[in-house]
């Protein structure tokens, strides 16, 4: 029988050596009672306590006092004795009695003949971990809320093979399958047939493991069959090691987006082919308009001339043909003109230089030029002489929607009728209203009459001059220059034509 092994001075002194190197370990030597007999300097800076100190402290000193109470000490020491080792995890105390996780390794020691001297333990500070382990899993929860509690998108999981291994209430509510229906069946149930026919999930998959991601608009279906479109991004996820362990996958209803854009689109080439007959329409009427200008005038300058005798001389009879001459070119100078304004405010020529205007001063520059007209129908126009008005507005456009409006009063007036014309400050804006005893307009047509071309009361019996321009085209200038024109009337009784423009 051979002797057992002895340790000598010089291994005992490397051992000593060993222990005293390590810094990030708390090893320590505790009796058959528990208490401490040898304390190396990472137990010192784990638990603050200097050799002196800490030799002959009972081990349970380390623990909280609720951990005392519940016999945690005790029983690692009993596992240790039972099974030679024991370990434990959990929140010891330092001298300040601060606390700190740590990890607990406490081995029985026996001599050679198996007698029992005590326990080593070997101790390491696992707070920093712990916490980062607790934050992990306290963002993990709030992430699982979080995706639980979406609505709006369905946001699931897949394995490697493209199986579903979680299911928020979002995607449930998008298409319909509860999780208990869906987990574990392939994603590709919710392709239509055409998709599934050329192995679209596989390519989706496949794209997204290679580059990292996919992303992707089509029809989707729900569990009832019906269709939707939908917006889908696929992110592959891996470990540490890179090795791909599923997919990650959001889905989005874009349905009445994708309507809406339709729509939109649809509305835009209608749009884009109006604008296009516009612009033609316009810039059919301007040339034609210009083309009619050049004879008119031609016309008007060669009646003068035989009115004055130039060409020799004149009769009584042929002086009052003339006359009517000039008579109807300017008649058909002032319907070009009209189609020329139309033109240009249709084609946004129209340009507008607003100042500070005495309404008053407008109405007394305007009303002369129609009192001839108003005269030889023997009608009454009556204006207000006090309490004037200022309206910002470019004077030659309000001088002109003014003139449209008596001419149109005066038109559609009969004989010995009566206009009136008033103004008032209302709501910091300039008001002006002509009222007139004329035919009036009937109630379905009062949203027509501003519209170009239109001729409210033209008829056999009662044929109208114009174009049906003058009052399309006060309108757009009263818009233009930040104001409107309205019109109400009773059929019969006349009518009465509002214009609002800013005031000062």
């Amino acid at each position: 029988m051979t002797d057992s092994p002895t340790v000598s001075s010089a291994d005992s002194d490397l051992y000593r050596r060993l222990i005293d190197s390590v810094r990030d370990y708390a090893i320590i030597a505790l009796d058959a009672s528990g208490k401490i007999a040898t304390w190396n300097p990472g137990a010192q800076r784990l638990n603050q306590y200097t050799p002196n100190e800490a030799i002959g402290l009972d081990f349970s000193s380390f623990f909280a006092p609720d951990d005392v109470a519940a016999e945690r000490p005790e029983l690692l020491f009993i596992a240790a004795a039972r099974d030679g080792r024991a370990e434990d995890e959990g929140w010891l105390l330092r001298k300040d009695r601060s606390s700190y996780c740590a990890h607990i390794v406490l081995i029985a020691l026996r001599d050679d003949a198996g007698s029992f001297l005590g326990f080593t333990a070997v101790i390491r500070d696992l707070t920093e971990r712990r916490l980062a382990d607790e934050a992990l899993q306290e963002s993990e929860q709030r992430f699982r809320l979080i995706v639980q509690s979406i609505k709006d998108y369905g946001i699931f999981m897949l394995d490697p093979l493209g199986r579903i291994i979680s299911w928020n209430a979002g995607a449930e509510r998008l298409k319909g399958y509860t999780a208990e229906d869906i987990i574990g069946r392939h994603f590709s149930i919710f392709y239509p047939q055409e998709d599934l026919d050329t192995r679209k999930p596989e390519r989706e998959l496949d794209v997204a493991s290679k580059v990292g991601r996919f992303e992707d608009e089509g029809w989707r279906l729900r569990k009832d069959g019906s269709r939707f479109w939908a917006n889908v991004i696929i992110t592959a996820l891996r470990n540490e090691a890179g090795e791909l362990v599923g997919f990650a996958k959001v889905t989005r209803d874009l349905t009445e987006r994708r309507a809406a854009q339709i729509q939109a689109l649809a509305d835009m080439r209608r749009l884009t082919e109006a604008d296009m007959a516009n612009r033609a329409k316009s810039e059919f009427l301007m040339a034609m308009s210009h083309e009619l200008r050049t004879p008119l005038n031609a016309i008007g300058g060669y009646a003068e001339l035989l009115s004055l005798g130039l060409g020799g001389g004149v009769t009584d009879r042929q002086r009052e043909y003339l006359a009517r001459i000039r008579k109807s070119q300017q008649h058909l100078m002032a319907l070009i003109n009209d189609i020329l304004n139309f033109s240009r405010i249709e084609g946004g020529q129209i340009k507008y230089e607003a100042t500070e205007i005495s309404v008053a001063s407008v109405i007394d520059a305007v009303v002369p030029m129609i009192e001839p007209q108003a005269e030889a129908k023997r009608l009454q126009v009556t204006w207000q002489t006090s309490d004037d008005v200022i309206a910002c507005a470019d004077r030659g456009k309000f001088e002109q929607i003014i003139i449209n409006l008596l001419s149109n009063s005066v038109k559609y007036t009969d004989a010995g009728g009566r206009i009136d014309i008033s103004w008032a400050a209302v709501g910091g804006r300039a008001q002006i209203r002509v009222t007139d005893t004329g035919i009036g307009i009937p109630e379905d047509k009062l949203s027509a009459i501003f519209e170009p071309f239109v001729q409210v009361g033209r008829s056999l019996a009662r044929p109208a001059e114009g174009t049906g321009l003058g009052l399309a085209i006060s309108r757009d200038l009263a818009r233009g220059m930040g104001g409107d024109l309205t019109a109400e009337s009773t059929f019969g009784e006349g009518a009465i034509f509002t214009l609002t423009l800013p005031g000062n």
